[in-house]
């Protein structure tokens, strides 16, 4: 059943243009040219009950525009969407009650305050029950180890342990659908692993749907079956993450070591070189040729030892984001 589905959603955002200087200031009271950027064009996609899915895209390619539209804090300019059965913009009560948005770069809780004060608040804003409540903290606490920072403000908490107290003040009222935008951005590598573990076993326990933003690939890789890549603002890849590289006509990728230097021009013919030193350099070569390329070199070339492999998934995605 699909818990998400997004149809032709689209946003544009107008702004206007201003020149340096008190001269163009004065100017800009009178006349200002006005000028449009469309965020998200047409983007299209459904996301079914518990899944988690991987929503990628460089900077500025429309990824927190469409969760902040999908989660209604701002209105789309086009087409529809439907989360749960509602219209996200228009910000129902049931709605509100059952999912939850963690932003990595925005802060829900009170900084001066400890954390259980902020989780108190929360806890009467989505009237959760004092016995819901009470069997919320102590499994989440237990689960994120961070039961004896409740107490602590949430200023003097390290990173890590704050973005720990912000996943708790979101699930405190166990939402069915959780949209993520940048969980673990500026954390050390235990942590960003720790978080990713938790909302593994979260989404198993739970069933919840989880949509994530990342730049980080192993979030998207521990967690994730299926990813959508967006780019300018448009939908360009839906499907397994594993089927990436099928989609940019598999390549292989050679990393070879010689017993003495040869020139590099001579290495051309072979296929296109990534990297190149004195004894060691890369190959990308067609994946349905790699067997006669390694034969020729293997004859051809004094090779001291060899690695064939796929193309990372990083770079295949690499590879989509320059799509238009």
């Amino acid at each position: 059943m699909s818990i998400i589905e997004v149809n032709n959603l689209s946003k544009q955002f107008s702004y206007y243009k201003k020149e340096l200087g008190l001269k163009s200031s004065i100017k800009s009271l009178f006349h200002r040219e006005l000028l449009y950027k469309q965020a998200v064009k047409d983007v299209s996609f459904t996301v079914e009950e518990g899944e988690i899915v991987g929503f990628l895209g460089p900077n500025g390619a429309g990824k927190t525009t469409t969760l902040k539209m999908l989660s209604g804090i701002i209105y789309p300019t086009g087409g529809s969407a439907s989360v749960l059965g509602f219209k996200p913009w228009e910000r129902k009560k049931n709605f509100k009650q059952q999912f939850a948005i963690v932003m990595g770069q925005k802060n829900q809780l009170w900084w001066d305050l400890p954390a259980n004060e902020s989780l108190q608040l929360n806890k009467c804003i989505y009237e959760v029950s004092d016995h819901d409540f009470a069997m919320t903290i102590g499994e989440l606490t237990e689960l994120l180890d961070v039961k004896d920072l409740l107490k602590v403000q949430v200023r003097k908490l390290s990173l890590g342990e704050r973005m720990k107290m912000e996943l708790i003040a979101a699930l405190l009222h166990k939402p069915k659908v959780i949209f993520l935008d940048e969980p673990t951005i500026g954390l050390d590598i235990l942590s960003q692993k720790n978080i990713r573990a938790f909302f593994k076993y979260y989404n198993q326990q739970n069933k919840v749907t989880i949509v994530l933003t990342s730049h980080y690939m192993n979030d998207i890789i521990d967690l994730c079956k299926r990813t959508i890549v967006i780019n300018e603002g448009s939908v360009v890849y839906d499907d397994d993450l594993a089927n990436i590289n099928a989609m940019l006509e598999e390549k292989k990728i050679a990393t070879v070591t010689l017993l003495n230097s040869v020139n590099k021009d001579d290495l051309l013919r072979y296929g296109k070189i990534k990297e190149h030193g004195e004894l060691e350099f890369t190959l990308e070569m067609n994946k349905e040729n790699s067997q006669q390329i390694i034969k020729s070199m293997l004859e051809n070339l004094p090779i001291a030892d060899f690695t064939l492999e796929d193309i990372s998934i990083e770079e295949g995605i690499a590879a989509l984001y320059q799509t238009r």
